[in-house]
Protein backbone atom coordinates (compact mmCIF):
# COMPACT_ATOMS: atom_id res chain seq x y z
CA UNK A 1 0.00 0.00 0.00
CA UNK A 2 2.87 2.38 0.67
CA UNK A 3 4.18 1.68 -2.83
CA UNK A 4 0.69 2.16 -4.30
CA UNK A 5 0.24 5.51 -2.58
CA UNK A 6 3.65 6.71 -3.74
CA UNK A 7 3.83 5.35 -7.28
CA UNK A 8 0.48 4.20 -8.71
CA UNK A 9 -1.89 6.65 -10.34
CA UNK A 10 -5.57 5.79 -10.04
CA UNK A 11 -8.29 7.12 -12.37
CA UNK A 12 -9.53 10.65 -11.72
CA UNK A 13 -7.52 10.87 -8.51
CA UNK A 14 -4.47 12.74 -7.28
CA UNK A 15 -1.38 10.77 -6.36
CA UNK A 16 -1.79 9.36 -2.88
CA UNK A 17 -5.59 9.47 -2.88
CA UNK A 18 -7.04 6.81 -0.55
CA UNK A 19 -7.72 3.38 -2.05
CA UNK A 20 -8.77 0.05 -0.58
CA UNK A 21 -6.93 -3.16 -1.46
CA UNK A 22 -9.12 -5.96 -2.87
CA UNK A 23 -7.78 -9.49 -2.51
CA UNK A 24 -10.71 -11.52 -3.92
CA UNK A 25 -13.96 -11.06 -5.77
CA UNK A 26 -16.74 -13.67 -5.99
CA UNK A 27 -20.30 -13.20 -7.15
CA UNK A 28 -21.33 -9.70 -6.05
CA UNK A 29 -18.81 -9.44 -3.18
CA UNK A 30 -15.41 -7.82 -2.98
CA UNK A 31 -13.11 -8.98 -0.17
CA UNK A 32 -10.75 -6.34 1.20
CA UNK A 33 -7.30 -7.11 2.60
CA UNK A 34 -8.60 -6.56 6.14
CA UNK A 35 -11.21 -9.29 5.63
CA UNK A 36 -14.26 -7.07 5.19
CA UNK A 37 -16.65 -8.00 2.41
CA UNK A 38 -18.48 -5.38 0.36
CA UNK A 39 -21.54 -5.87 -1.84
CA UNK A 40 -20.57 -4.33 -5.16
CA UNK A 41 -23.14 -1.87 -6.49
CA UNK A 42 -20.89 -0.66 -9.30
CA UNK A 43 -20.29 -3.84 -11.36
CA UNK A 44 -16.73 -2.54 -11.77
CA UNK A 45 -17.93 0.50 -13.67
CA UNK A 46 -20.99 -1.30 -15.04
CA UNK A 47 -19.11 -4.17 -16.71
CA UNK A 48 -19.38 -7.19 -14.35
CA UNK A 49 -22.95 -8.11 -15.30
CA UNK A 50 -22.45 -11.78 -14.31
CA UNK A 51 -20.67 -10.94 -11.07
CA UNK A 52 -17.07 -11.89 -10.35
CA UNK A 53 -15.12 -15.11 -10.79
CA UNK A 54 -17.80 -16.70 -12.93
CA UNK A 55 -16.73 -20.26 -13.84
CA UNK A 56 -18.06 -20.04 -17.42
CA UNK A 57 -15.94 -17.00 -18.21
CA UNK A 58 -12.89 -18.44 -16.48
CA UNK A 59 -13.23 -21.69 -18.40
CA UNK A 60 -13.41 -19.86 -21.73
CA UNK A 61 -10.28 -17.85 -20.95
CA UNK A 62 -8.21 -20.75 -19.63
CA UNK A 63 -9.25 -23.01 -22.50
CA UNK A 64 -8.21 -20.35 -25.01
CA UNK A 65 -4.98 -19.74 -23.08
CA UNK A 66 -3.99 -23.34 -23.77
CA UNK A 67 -4.09 -22.58 -27.51
CA UNK A 68 -2.72 -19.03 -27.70
CA UNK A 69 -2.92 -15.89 -25.61
CA UNK A 70 -2.48 -13.48 -28.49
CA UNK A 71 -1.70 -13.16 -32.16
CA UNK A 72 -1.67 -10.04 -34.30
CA UNK A 73 -4.90 -9.40 -36.19
CA UNK A 74 -3.10 -7.83 -39.15
CA UNK A 75 -3.20 -10.40 -41.94
CA UNK A 76 -4.24 -13.16 -39.52
CA UNK A 77 -7.48 -14.21 -37.86
CA UNK A 78 -8.73 -16.75 -35.33
CA UNK A 79 -11.87 -18.57 -34.27
CA UNK A 80 -12.72 -16.50 -31.15
CA UNK A 81 -12.82 -13.28 -33.20
CA UNK A 82 -14.96 -14.91 -35.88
CA UNK A 83 -17.38 -16.34 -33.33
CA UNK A 84 -17.62 -13.02 -31.52
CA UNK A 85 -18.24 -11.16 -34.77
CA UNK A 86 -20.98 -13.64 -35.66
CA UNK A 87 -22.73 -13.05 -32.33
CA UNK A 88 -22.48 -9.27 -32.54
CA UNK A 89 -23.90 -9.20 -36.05
CA UNK A 90 -26.75 -11.48 -34.95
CA UNK A 91 -27.53 -9.42 -31.83
CA UNK A 92 -27.34 -5.89 -33.21
CA UNK A 93 -30.00 -4.32 -35.44
CA UNK A 94 -29.83 -4.35 -39.23
CA UNK A 95 -28.03 -3.08 -41.20
CA UNK A 96 -25.02 -3.23 -38.83
CA UNK A 97 -22.89 -6.09 -40.06
CA UNK A 98 -19.24 -4.93 -40.13
CA UNK A 99 -17.29 -5.33 -36.88
CA UNK A 100 -14.09 -3.61 -35.74
CA UNK A 101 -12.73 -5.18 -32.54
CA UNK A 102 -10.61 -2.89 -30.37
CA UNK A 103 -9.26 -2.44 -26.86
CA UNK A 104 -11.51 -0.16 -24.85
CA UNK A 105 -14.59 2.02 -24.97
CA UNK A 106 -12.66 5.20 -25.68
CA UNK A 107 -10.94 3.52 -28.61
CA UNK A 108 -14.31 2.31 -29.92
CA UNK A 109 -15.45 5.95 -29.98
CA UNK A 110 -12.23 7.05 -31.70
CA UNK A 111 -12.80 4.38 -34.34
CA UNK A 112 -16.40 5.51 -34.82
CA UNK A 113 -15.28 9.11 -35.33
CA UNK A 114 -12.64 8.00 -37.83
CA UNK A 115 -15.23 5.93 -39.70
CA UNK A 116 -17.53 8.93 -40.02
CA UNK A 117 -14.79 11.30 -41.18
CA UNK A 118 -13.24 8.83 -43.62
CA UNK A 119 -16.67 8.03 -45.03
CA UNK A 120 -17.31 11.64 -46.00
CA UNK A 121 -13.74 12.10 -47.26
CA UNK A 122 -14.23 9.10 -49.52
CA UNK A 123 -17.47 10.62 -50.79
CA UNK A 124 -15.64 13.86 -51.62
CA UNK A 125 -17.14 15.90 -48.77
CA UNK A 126 -13.96 16.76 -46.83
CA UNK A 127 -15.64 19.68 -45.02
CA UNK A 128 -17.88 17.20 -43.14
CA UNK A 129 -15.53 16.52 -40.24
CA UNK A 130 -17.21 17.93 -37.11
CA UNK A 131 -19.57 16.19 -34.70
CA UNK A 132 -22.77 17.17 -32.94
CA UNK A 133 -23.10 15.79 -29.40
CA UNK A 134 -25.32 16.35 -26.36
CA UNK A 135 -24.58 18.26 -23.20
CA UNK A 136 -24.47 15.88 -20.28
CA UNK A 137 -22.80 13.21 -22.42
CA UNK A 138 -19.66 11.20 -21.74
CA UNK A 139 -17.79 9.21 -24.39
CA UNK A 140 -14.31 8.51 -23.01
CA UNK A 141 -10.97 10.03 -22.13
CA UNK A 142 -8.93 9.98 -25.35
CA UNK A 143 -8.76 13.17 -27.39
CA UNK A 144 -11.45 12.50 -29.98
CA UNK A 145 -13.73 11.05 -27.30
CA UNK A 146 -13.06 13.99 -24.97
CA UNK A 147 -14.08 16.42 -27.69
CA UNK A 148 -17.67 15.08 -27.68
CA UNK A 149 -18.03 14.89 -23.88
CA UNK A 150 -19.98 17.57 -22.05
CA UNK A 151 -18.07 20.85 -22.62
CA UNK A 152 -18.74 22.10 -19.08
CA UNK A 153 -18.34 19.05 -16.86
CA UNK A 154 -15.81 17.38 -19.14
CA UNK A 155 -12.18 18.31 -19.79
CA UNK A 156 -12.57 20.96 -22.48
CA UNK A 157 -11.24 23.81 -20.36
CA UNK A 158 -8.08 21.93 -19.42
CA UNK A 159 -7.35 21.05 -23.04
CA UNK A 160 -8.66 24.17 -24.78
CA UNK A 161 -7.03 24.62 -28.16
CA UNK A 162 -5.97 20.97 -28.27
CA UNK A 163 -9.29 19.12 -28.17
CA UNK A 164 -11.23 19.55 -31.45
CA UNK A 165 -14.16 21.96 -31.13
CA UNK A 166 -17.46 20.21 -31.69
CA UNK A 167 -21.09 21.32 -31.56
CA UNK A 168 -23.41 20.63 -28.62
CA UNK A 169 -27.17 20.52 -28.29
CA UNK A 170 -28.88 20.86 -24.89
CA UNK A 171 -29.43 17.76 -22.81
CA UNK A 172 -32.84 16.31 -23.76
CA UNK A 173 -35.33 17.83 -21.35
CA UNK A 174 -38.10 15.21 -21.58
CA UNK A 175 -37.74 12.44 -19.04
CA UNK A 176 -37.88 8.82 -20.13
CA UNK A 177 -41.10 8.24 -18.20
CA UNK A 178 -42.63 11.66 -18.85
CA UNK A 179 -44.68 13.16 -21.68
CA UNK A 180 -43.03 14.03 -24.98
CA UNK A 181 -42.65 17.73 -25.75
CA UNK A 182 -41.79 18.53 -29.40
CA UNK A 183 -39.87 21.60 -28.24
CA UNK A 184 -37.27 19.26 -26.69
CA UNK A 185 -35.74 18.60 -30.10
CA UNK A 186 -35.99 22.18 -31.42
CA UNK A 187 -32.44 23.39 -30.71
CA UNK A 188 -30.94 20.11 -31.91
CA UNK A 189 -32.95 20.45 -35.13
CA UNK A 190 -31.71 24.01 -35.64
CA UNK A 191 -28.07 23.02 -35.09
CA UNK A 192 -28.08 20.07 -37.46
CA UNK A 193 -29.85 22.06 -40.17
CA UNK A 194 -27.46 25.01 -39.82
CA UNK A 195 -24.27 22.93 -39.76
CA UNK A 196 -25.16 19.94 -41.95
CA UNK A 197 -22.45 20.77 -44.50
CA UNK A 198 -19.70 20.46 -41.87
CA UNK A 199 -21.16 17.65 -39.75
CA UNK A 200 -19.83 14.15 -40.24
CA UNK A 201 -21.98 12.62 -37.52
CA UNK A 202 -24.15 12.99 -34.46
CA UNK A 203 -22.91 11.03 -31.45
CA UNK A 204 -24.93 10.34 -28.33
CA UNK A 205 -25.64 7.81 -25.60
CA UNK A 206 -29.12 6.51 -26.46
CA UNK A 207 -31.82 6.92 -23.81
CA UNK A 208 -29.46 6.83 -20.78
CA UNK A 209 -26.60 9.27 -20.42
CA UNK A 210 -23.87 7.82 -18.22
CA UNK A 211 -20.92 9.42 -16.44
CA UNK A 212 -21.78 12.88 -17.76
CA UNK A 213 -24.94 13.17 -15.70
CA UNK A 214 -26.93 9.92 -15.40
CA UNK A 215 -30.00 11.26 -17.19
CA UNK A 216 -32.74 9.17 -18.83
CA UNK A 217 -34.53 10.84 -21.72
CA UNK A 218 -37.61 10.18 -23.84
CA UNK A 219 -37.37 7.59 -26.65
CA UNK A 220 -39.08 9.99 -29.06
CA UNK A 221 -36.01 12.23 -28.88
CA UNK A 222 -33.97 9.39 -30.35
CA UNK A 223 -36.51 8.85 -33.13
CA UNK A 224 -36.33 12.55 -33.98
CA UNK A 225 -32.52 12.44 -34.05
CA UNK A 226 -32.57 9.49 -36.44
CA UNK A 227 -35.01 11.28 -38.76
CA UNK A 228 -33.04 14.52 -38.70
CA UNK A 229 -29.77 12.72 -39.46
CA UNK A 230 -31.42 11.08 -42.47
CA UNK A 231 -32.97 14.35 -43.64
CA UNK A 232 -29.70 16.31 -43.48
CA UNK A 233 -27.19 13.69 -44.62
CA UNK A 234 -25.43 13.21 -41.26
CA UNK A 235 -24.34 9.86 -39.82
CA UNK A 236 -25.71 8.70 -36.47
CA UNK A 237 -23.28 7.17 -33.94
CA UNK A 238 -24.82 5.42 -30.92
CA UNK A 239 -22.46 5.03 -27.98
CA UNK A 240 -23.86 1.98 -26.18
CA UNK A 241 -20.69 1.23 -24.25
CA UNK A 242 -22.49 1.71 -20.93
CA UNK A 243 -26.05 0.85 -22.02
CA UNK A 244 -25.43 -2.25 -24.12
CA UNK A 245 -26.11 -5.86 -23.13
CA UNK A 246 -29.29 -5.31 -21.16
CA UNK A 247 -28.47 -2.54 -18.69
CA UNK A 248 -31.54 -0.41 -19.55
CA UNK A 249 -33.93 -3.37 -19.82
CA UNK A 250 -33.40 -3.86 -23.57
CA UNK A 251 -30.42 -5.58 -25.15
CA UNK A 252 -29.44 -2.20 -26.58
CA UNK A 253 -30.92 1.12 -25.51
CA UNK A 254 -31.72 2.07 -29.12
CA UNK A 255 -34.40 -0.61 -29.00
CA UNK A 256 -36.50 1.59 -26.70
CA UNK A 257 -37.01 3.86 -29.72
CA UNK A 258 -36.85 1.12 -32.37
CA UNK A 259 -34.09 2.89 -34.28
CA UNK A 260 -30.75 1.69 -35.61
CA UNK A 261 -27.60 3.82 -35.81
CA UNK A 262 -25.14 3.97 -38.70
CA UNK A 263 -22.28 3.24 -36.29
CA UNK A 264 -22.53 1.49 -32.92
CA UNK A 265 -19.96 1.47 -30.09
CA UNK A 266 -19.91 -1.39 -27.56
CA UNK A 267 -17.69 -2.21 -24.59
CA UNK A 268 -17.81 -2.56 -20.78
CA UNK A 269 -20.16 -5.56 -20.31
CA UNK A 270 -18.99 -7.12 -23.58
CA UNK A 271 -16.70 -9.55 -21.73
CA UNK A 272 -18.51 -9.49 -18.40
CA UNK A 273 -15.56 -7.49 -16.99
CA UNK A 274 -13.21 -10.45 -17.37
CA UNK A 275 -10.99 -8.86 -20.06
CA UNK A 276 -10.71 -5.50 -21.77
CA UNK A 277 -12.41 -5.40 -25.18
CA UNK A 278 -14.68 -3.15 -27.22
CA UNK A 279 -16.23 -3.12 -30.67
CA UNK A 280 -17.42 -0.64 -33.26
CA UNK A 281 -20.00 -1.85 -35.76
CA UNK A 282 -21.13 -0.20 -38.97
CA UNK A 283 -22.95 -0.90 -42.21
CA UNK A 284 -21.78 -2.49 -45.44
CA UNK A 285 -22.38 0.79 -47.25
CA UNK A 286 -20.10 2.79 -44.93
CA UNK A 287 -17.41 0.10 -44.98
CA UNK A 288 -17.50 -0.11 -48.78
CA UNK A 289 -17.23 3.65 -49.23
CA UNK A 290 -14.29 3.87 -46.79
CA UNK A 291 -12.56 1.06 -48.69
CA UNK A 292 -12.85 3.06 -51.91
CA UNK A 293 -11.32 6.16 -50.35
CA UNK A 294 -7.79 7.50 -50.62
CA UNK A 295 -6.39 5.27 -47.86
CA UNK A 296 -8.21 2.18 -49.11
CA UNK A 297 -8.82 1.08 -45.52
CA UNK A 298 -9.94 2.28 -42.11
CA UNK A 299 -6.92 4.01 -40.59
CA UNK A 300 -6.83 2.30 -37.22
CA UNK A 301 -5.19 -0.87 -35.93
CA UNK A 302 -4.46 -1.42 -32.20
CA UNK A 303 -1.69 -3.88 -31.36
CA UNK A 304 -3.98 -5.98 -29.18
CA UNK A 305 -7.00 -5.69 -31.45
CA UNK A 306 -9.21 -8.79 -31.29
CA UNK A 307 -7.12 -10.40 -28.56
CA UNK A 308 -8.09 -14.12 -28.56
CA UNK A 309 -8.48 -14.35 -24.77
CA UNK A 310 -10.77 -11.31 -24.71
CA UNK A 311 -12.78 -12.53 -27.71
CA UNK A 312 -13.24 -15.96 -26.11
CA UNK A 313 -14.40 -14.27 -22.91
CA UNK A 314 -16.85 -12.09 -24.85
CA UNK A 315 -18.33 -15.08 -26.67
CA UNK A 316 -18.81 -16.86 -23.34
CA UNK A 317 -20.30 -13.75 -21.73
CA UNK A 318 -22.81 -13.22 -24.54
CA UNK A 319 -23.79 -16.89 -24.53
CA UNK A 320 -24.18 -16.81 -20.75
CA UNK A 321 -26.39 -13.73 -20.98
CA UNK A 322 -28.55 -15.17 -23.73
CA UNK A 323 -28.92 -18.55 -21.97
CA UNK A 324 -30.37 -16.95 -18.84
CA UNK A 325 -33.54 -14.95 -18.38
CA UNK A 326 -31.67 -11.65 -18.25
CA UNK A 327 -34.76 -9.57 -19.01
CA UNK A 328 -36.56 -10.97 -15.98
CA UNK A 329 -33.49 -10.35 -13.81
CA UNK A 330 -33.10 -6.75 -14.97
CA UNK A 331 -36.84 -6.19 -14.68
CA UNK A 332 -36.79 -7.46 -11.10
CA UNK A 333 -33.86 -5.20 -10.25
CA UNK A 334 -35.70 -2.22 -11.80
CA UNK A 335 -38.85 -2.86 -9.77
CA UNK A 336 -36.92 -3.28 -6.54
CA UNK A 337 -34.81 -0.15 -7.14
CA UNK A 338 -37.95 1.84 -7.91
CA UNK A 339 -39.65 0.64 -4.75
CA UNK A 340 -36.73 0.92 -2.33
CA UNK A 341 -35.05 4.10 -3.58
CA UNK A 342 -38.37 5.91 -3.27
CA UNK A 343 -37.53 6.25 0.42
CA UNK A 344 -34.78 8.68 -0.57
CA UNK A 345 -37.14 11.09 -2.31
CA UNK A 346 -38.28 12.71 0.92
CA UNK A 347 -34.77 13.30 2.28
CA UNK A 348 -33.66 16.91 2.65
CA UNK A 349 -30.46 16.32 0.65
CA UNK A 350 -32.19 14.66 -2.30
CA UNK A 351 -33.30 16.51 -5.44
CA UNK A 352 -34.42 13.59 -7.61
CA UNK A 353 -34.67 9.81 -7.81
CA UNK A 354 -34.80 7.97 -11.14
CA UNK A 355 -34.56 4.34 -12.25
CA UNK A 356 -34.20 2.68 -15.64
CA UNK A 357 -33.50 -1.03 -15.94
CA UNK A 358 -30.63 -2.01 -13.65
CA UNK A 359 -29.67 1.63 -13.03
CA UNK A 360 -30.72 3.55 -9.93
CA UNK A 361 -29.90 7.24 -9.45
CA UNK A 362 -30.29 9.46 -6.40
CA UNK A 363 -29.39 13.06 -7.20
CA UNK A 364 -28.60 15.46 -4.37
CA UNK A 365 -29.00 19.22 -4.18
CA UNK A 366 -25.34 19.82 -3.36
CA UNK A 367 -22.07 18.26 -4.50
CA UNK A 368 -21.11 15.12 -2.60
CA UNK A 369 -18.05 14.73 -0.35
CA UNK A 370 -16.76 11.67 -2.21
CA UNK A 371 -14.14 10.45 0.33
CA UNK A 372 -16.50 10.85 3.26
CA UNK A 373 -19.47 9.13 1.60
CA UNK A 374 -17.29 6.33 0.21
CA UNK A 375 -15.98 5.61 3.71
CA UNK A 376 -19.50 5.56 5.13
CA UNK A 377 -20.71 3.17 2.43
CA UNK A 378 -17.79 0.85 3.18
CA UNK A 379 -18.70 0.93 6.87
CA UNK A 380 -22.21 -0.10 5.77
CA UNK A 381 -20.77 -3.09 3.88
CA UNK A 382 -21.30 -1.86 0.32
CA UNK A 383 -19.14 -0.53 -2.50
CA UNK A 384 -20.57 2.57 -4.15
CA UNK A 385 -18.63 5.40 -5.75
CA UNK A 386 -20.67 8.61 -6.05
CA UNK A 387 -19.61 11.61 -8.09
CA UNK A 388 -20.74 15.20 -8.41
CA UNK A 389 -24.30 15.28 -7.06
CA UNK A 390 -25.04 11.65 -7.93
CA UNK A 391 -25.21 8.50 -5.86
CA UNK A 392 -25.91 5.66 -8.24
CA UNK A 393 -26.15 1.90 -8.27
CA UNK A 394 -25.60 -0.40 -11.27
CA UNK A 395 -25.39 -3.88 -9.75
CA UNK A 396 -24.49 -7.16 -11.43
CA UNK A 397 -27.57 -8.83 -12.89
CA UNK A 398 -27.02 -11.83 -10.61
CA UNK A 399 -27.53 -9.85 -7.39
CA UNK A 400 -30.06 -11.27 -4.95
CA UNK A 401 -32.98 -9.20 -3.64
CA UNK A 402 -31.42 -9.32 -0.17
CA UNK A 403 -28.09 -7.95 -1.36
CA UNK A 404 -29.80 -5.29 -3.46
CA UNK A 405 -31.73 -4.20 -0.37
CA UNK A 406 -28.40 -3.80 1.43
CA UNK A 407 -27.31 -1.37 -1.29
CA UNK A 408 -30.53 0.66 -1.37
CA UNK A 409 -30.73 0.70 2.42
CA UNK A 410 -27.18 1.99 2.71
CA UNK A 411 -27.93 4.78 0.24
CA UNK A 412 -30.99 5.91 2.18
CA UNK A 413 -29.22 5.67 5.52
CA UNK A 414 -26.10 7.58 4.48
CA UNK A 415 -27.99 10.31 2.62
CA UNK A 416 -30.33 10.81 5.57
CA UNK A 417 -27.38 12.15 7.56
CA UNK A 418 -26.01 14.72 5.07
Amino acid sequence: MAFDQTHLWHPYAAMGAPVRPVVEAHGVRLTLADGRQLIDGMSSWWAAIHGYNHPVLHHAITEQLGRMAHVMFGGLTHAPAIELGRRLVDLTPDPLDKVFLCDSGSVAVEVAIKMAIQYWQARAYPAKRRLLALRGGYHGDTFGAMSVCDPVTGMHRLFAGVVPEQLFAPRPACRFDGPWEPSAIAEFADLIALHKDELAAVILEPIAQGAGGMWFYHPQYLREVRALCDAHGVLFIADEIATGFGRTGRMFACEHAEVAPDILCLGKALTGASMTLAATLTTAEIATVIGRGEAGCLMHGPTFMANPLACAAAVASIDLLMAGDWQARVGGIARQLTRELEACRGLAAVADVRVLGAIGIVETHMAIDLPALTARFIDAGVWLRPFGRLVYVMPPYVISPEDLSMLTGAIACVLADI
